[in-house]
């Protein structure tokens, strides 16, 4: 179905990145995924083209441009190159709002013309050891002493926690017995603060390229003027932009699945068995057909979630069917493409196995699809 999402500054923007990933990205993409993460040089290439700066106002050399369709561009050109570049989606579509949002005017001049250059790279670091969905079970605390907060705690499953200069911690400020979501507040933690350590690099089933860590906080005096919007209200902050982080995730996850249906549509046409084209079989035909039809529904409900988003009513329950459907879509139809590859896509360097495993996370990041039934179950009274 013709898709009337985008405009033409989109379709050129989007002819910029790829032909960016086409120069950069794909020629050296196997050394990053071996390596377990992009080289850092990456951001700031992105930001010199203003790839990464759209939404960034103009005065601190960003594009002026809030409009999440610029995202959408990247992941959709990503998935089509059949790469990822780190945690760039984290750091665009999870973490630069919470600036864009919160931050003071201090913090601009002192923060936004690095986010818009590239120089700057942040990660959010809020789930920990002991808690995941369960923000109010933080444990880190940071204690107000002075003009500074002194933090201590530790965090993991932390997206480009690697390269970040910036991270915004989620730390506990102050404890309310009647109410475990109060006292939560958002600490900027920069690269280099003593006491202030990254940990090893996890090993994940997919996402090669993505470093995803570790953190630890000891003593660390984070000054109060890098408390990112109000103090114990980090619950409340968080929860703006939870809409377009799940929206994300299903922009990322239709995009794979297409990427995934196209390779295998070409893959059945080439393979030859019993001195037949693979395509040539019916069930090859229905199969293929079916995942059509189920790629084409996600896509649907995919840019009417994004254009409800950029006009700005994107409810969060919209956000949370339009996740489970787009990568519960995703795990089916990846899964069987993959079958039609036969033994083939179960070798690593067949690039249906890589979207294969790659898949696999989206059905928990950012909420699981358990959660998303809950969000959407208590919509109808339940």
């Amino acid at each position: 179905m013709r898709r009337t999402l985008f405009e033409e500054t989109h379709e050129d923007f989007r002819l910029l990145v790829r032909d960016f990933l086409a120069r950069e990205v794909v020629p050296a993409y196997e050394d990053w995924r071996q390596a377990g993460l992009v080289p850092r040089e990456l951001f700031t290439a992105l930001g010199k083209l203003g790839i990464i700066g759209t939404a960034l106002p103009e005065e601190y050399g960003g594009g002026g441009q809030d409009d999440y369709r610029f995202n959408v561009v990247i992941q959709e050109e990503c998935a089509r190159a059949i790469v990822t570049l780190g945690g760039l989606r984290t750091h665009l579509d999870v973490v630069v709002p919470y600036f864009t949002g919160l931050a003071n005017a201090e913090q601009r001049s002192r923060w936004f013309p690095g986010l818009a250059s590239g120089e700057l790279y942040t990660a959010i670091a809020m789930s920990e050891p002991g808690t995941g969905s369960d923000l109010a079970g933080i444990a880190t605390r940071a204690v107000r002493t002075g003009d500074h907060y002194v933090l201590n705690g530790a965090k993991t499953f932390i997206t480009g926690g690697h390269h970040a200069d910036l991270v915004i911690v989620v730390a506990r400020t102050a404890t309310d017995p009647g109410n475990r979501r109060k006292g939560l507040s958002l600490l900027v933690v920069e690269k280099g603060m003593p006491g202030f350590t990254v940990g090893r690099k996890l090993e994940k089933i997919g996402l090669a390229a993505q470093d995803t860590v570790e953190l630890s906080f000891t003593d660390v005096r984070v000054p109060a003027v890098n408390l990112l919007g109000e103090e114990g209200e980090a619950f409340s902050h968080l929860g703006r932009n939870l809409a377009q982080e799940r929206l994300a995730i299903a922009v990322g996850a239709v995009a794979q699945t297409r990427a995934a249906v196209e390779l295998t549509v070409a893959y059945v046409r080439d393979r030859e068995i019993f001195g037949r084209a693979l395509s040539d079989f019916q069930n090859t035909k229905f199969e293929l057909a079916a995942m059509a039809t189920e790629l084409e529904a996600a896509q649907c409900l995919l840019d009417a979630a994004v254009s409800a988003h950029v006009a700005g009513g994107l409810s969060p329950v919209d956000a949370a069917k339009t996740k489970l459907f787009c990568t519960e879509t995703q795990g089916r139809v990846v899964d069987r493409c993959l079958q039609l590859h036969g033994g083939y896509g179960y070798i690593l360097e067949s690039p249906i196995a890589r979207l294969y495993a790659d898949a696999r996370v989206t059905r928990i990041y950012g909420g699981t699809s358990e959660v998303m039934k809950t969000i959407i179950s208590k919509s109808l009274g339940l």
